[in-house]
């Protein structure tokens, strides 16, 4: 089996997101890593391609030149991951796509809605394939998760309650922190909390409950003096029937690190999953003990297993979650079908959730109605 050809925008020399790409596109041999344009400095881009192996010729310090000739090459890149700050993703994603080459991105798919809905559009006139990168749809406890729903294990869902909790902006940043900077820029990012962990939290929630809220009332709040963007988001969801919903996304809650859980409550029982100790998923039916169900043991389903890489005990988790992705999308640029990937759709409908949680804000808390798809 032909290993596709990957390119990168973004990751340079001292990018933590772009270094777990790597990882995660060469963990089950899919992809090699062979053209890239690492930085939007010159002579940083070209010292980033000599450090990871990468050919000067296929060293570019510009990514719209990249596009243009990668396109044109023969063997040129099957796919691009794009790891740059929000702003930047979707008039780098629109160059690829127009010249044809799928789109590996990471979240959010943009800094902002319009840029979005512009996006959405070119993928859908040039047919090219788009993934957004929500690494924790790969976990296998999430998978099972999200089948254990789909097969009615929990009845009529009642109850959804999902936290992403981190405590690391608690303080004033430094402006030389080079994670910070740019997430607390609103120019940059398009938002705070809401889009750089809240989006993965509203993912979440979608992903394995399938449920689409119908209304959105969110307090967006900035707990740190002088910050320009939020810092702690608090959004009530309502669904279709009588399902509810509660989100939190803070990165001023004290204690904690990267603490990501997912709640659901049915008529007949729950499930309860957390990011830091991922290769567990709680289940318990009314009126009886819960039961904690482990990733190789006997309460792991087809689905967990079909992602699961190492034996029972021997922890899988942020890394590999990414890895999946990675390979889910190697099936899709081959031909197969893969109704677990997360694409353009997806990534348009998380953009109008934080344009709903930010307009509520704005209004007060308001109820805003979600428009999730055209």
């Amino acid at each position: 089996m032909r290993r596709l050809q990957l390119g990168m925008v973004g990751g340079g020399e001292g990018a933590f997101i772009g270094e777990v790409h790597r990882i995660a596109a060469r963990l089950d041999g899919h992809f090699d890593l062979v053209a890239g344009a690492f930085s939007s400095d010159a002579e940083r881009a070209h010292q980033s391609a000599r450090d990871l192996g990468v050919e000067a010729a296929r060293s570019y310090a510009d990514f719209r030149e990249m596009a243009k000739a990668e396109a044109a090459r023969a063997g040129g890149i099957d796919a691009v991951s794009i790891v740059t700050p929000n702003h930047l993703h979707g008039e780098i994603a629109m160059a690829f796509l127009e010249a044809g080459i799928a789109v590996i991105c990471d979240k959010p798919m943009t800094a902002t809605l319009e840029q979005a809905e512009a996006l959405t559009a070119v993928a859908k006139r040039t047919k090219t394939p788009f993934f957004l990168t929500h690494n924790y749809t790969g976990y296998p406890m999430v998978r099972q998760a999200r089948d254990m729903i789909a097969q009615g294990a929990l009845g009529a869902l009642r109850l959804i309650d999902v936290a992403y909790l981190q405590d690391w902006l608690t303080r004033p940043t430094d402006p030389a922190h080079k994670q910070a900077s740019w997430r607390i820029n609103p120019d940059l990012s398009g938002g705070g909390a809401i889009g750089d962990i809240g989006s993965h939290a509203y993912n979440l929630l979608r992903f394995v409950t399938g449920l689409r809220p119908e209304t959105v009332s969110a307090q967006l709040r900035s707990f740190v003096p002088g910050r320009a963007v939020d810092d702690d988001v608090r959004a009530t969801l309502a669904f279709a029937g009588e399902t509810y919903g509660q989100l939190w996304a803070s990165q001023v809650a004290v204690g904690n690190e990267n603490n990501l859980s997912l709640k659901i409550y049915g008529e007949a029982a729950a499930l309860e999953w957390h990011q830091e100790r991922p290769d567990q998923l709680i289940y318990t039916e009314f009126g009886a003990p819960r039961q904690i169900l482990t990733r190789g043991g006997a309460g792991a389903n087809a689905a967990a297993r079909a992602v699961t890489r190492v034996p029972n005990g021997h922890p899988e988790g942020y890394l590999e979650a990414f890895a999946t992705l990675y390979a889910e999308a190697a099936s899709v640029l081959r031909g197969e079908a893969c109704e677990t990937v997360v694409g353009i759709e997806d990534g348009l409908e998380g953009m109008r959730f934080i344009d709903a949680c930010q307009t509520s804000s704005r209004q007060g808390g308001a109820a805003v109605t979600f428009a999730a798809s055209d």
